[in-house]
């Protein structure tokens, strides 16, 4: 069994970086296509490829030590001196589900809390349940809402699957006694007169502007409304059919003239819907367009579907149909949308007040 790191130079200048892993007989190759090396034309190119071709050489060294933990019956000694934090970016460079881009933000604020608790370097030998509850209460000091939740569930789908691997002789997370305190805080949701008033101003990209809108008039959520397609819609039928990438279910959507004006010309089944940047590059735009607006409110892409949900139960559709339109797989999920409608409807009733 062996693990290699191989350099190969590409046309352009570059150079990719790859593991040569030989293990029972055969070879394969893993490519580090996030650590390719660039030409090294400036000093800080230089010292960037310094650094990627470290964290290549750590990755390599966590790859040989998972493989070795995986020949015996029980932990070898790879687990000890194996760096979390390698063998969890190796986890998340293979890793190739849609929220890879949280698994990474989960393993970054893991890395940040050990930084400044002095702890960069720890191995799966020295991890402790105490380590992961000051990690916990780190997490919670700097999340808002679900986000601490969701980061430690993340944290803990490594940690698991690294106990699997055979990296550590007992999960560390049996022992762990606190839990995650973390509450969904309240999200800003666009108002049907808001979303006019944001409809008629300017933004700097059309594509985001239909599909932000799209979103707050159907309820899709951006991991579904970035692959959307054309033959996922029937402008003849006015619906939309999708499978969603969150919980796997089937979502049938009718389209209302909002959304029909905003797909304009149908185009072929296989193109996209809308031509889309990044999540971060969207949010950027999204904010900037909200702000100019004159809308004082925080929203980003998520907002969208919490707008549609409220908008809903406010006008009074009731909230079975608005959970099958949100594509709930309980009604629990629902209930968010109705305590926000309720409370918008006692700021609608306090307007009203006279004095006696």
């Amino acid at each position: 069994m062996s693990v290699k790191l191989r350099k190969r130079k590409n046309a352009n200048g570059t150079t990719s970086l790859m593991l040569d892993i030989y293990n029972d007989g055969e070879r394969k190759y893993e490519f580090l296509k996030h650590l390719q090396l660039s030409n090294g034309t400036t000093i800080a190119d230089r010292e960037d490829n310094k650094k990627r071709l470290r964290q290549a050489e750590a990755i390599a060294v966590a790859r040989a030590a998972e493989l070795q933990a995986n020949d015996y019956s029980m932990v070898s000694d790879a687990g000890k001196k194996t760096i979390i934090t390698d063998w969890m970016q190796s986890y998340v460079d293979r890793y190739n589900k849609k929220d890879k881009r949280n698994m990474q933000g989960a393993l970054n604020r893991f890395a940040d809390f050990l930084k400044e608790d002095k702890k960069a370097g720890l191995t799966f030998g020295q991890i402790t349940p105490l380590i992961i509850e000051d990690f916990i209460e780190n997490l919670e000091s700097k999340s808002t809402g679900e986000g601490a939740s969701s980061y430690y569930n993340r944290f803990k789908k490594m940690v698991k699957h690294a106990y699997r691997k055979r990296l550590m002789k007992e999960n560390v997370l049996d022992l762990v006694e606190k839990k995650v305190n973390g509450k969904a805080a309240k999200k800003d949701i666009l108002t049907l007169d808001e979303l006019k008033v944001l409809a008629a101003t300017p933004t700097e990209s059309s594509e985001v502007r239909r599909a932000f809108l799209f979103s707050c008039v159907t309820g899709l959520r951006w991991i579904d409304i970035k692959p959307l397609k054309w033959g996922s819609i029937s402008l003849k039928e006015k619906a939309m059919n999708i499978s969603q990438s969150k919980t796997g279910e089937d979502l049938g959507t009718p389209l209302n003239d909002t959304a029909i004006k905003l797909l304009g010309k149908a185009g072929s089944g296989e193109n996209l819907v809308f031509a889309l940047p990044t999540a971060n590059g969207a949010n950027k735009t999204v904010k900037a367009w909200v702000k100019r607006a004159g809308i004082a409110k925080k929203i980003t892409w998520h907002n969208a579907r919490h707008s549609f949900g409220t908008n809903l139960i406010y006008n009074d559709v009731d909230v079975l149909t608005a959970s099958k339109l949100l594509g709930h797989t309980s009604m629990k999920h629902t209930q968010r949308y109705v305590n926000a409608a309720r409370e918008m409807k006692l700021k609608a009733t306090d307007k009203v007040n006279i004095e006696m």
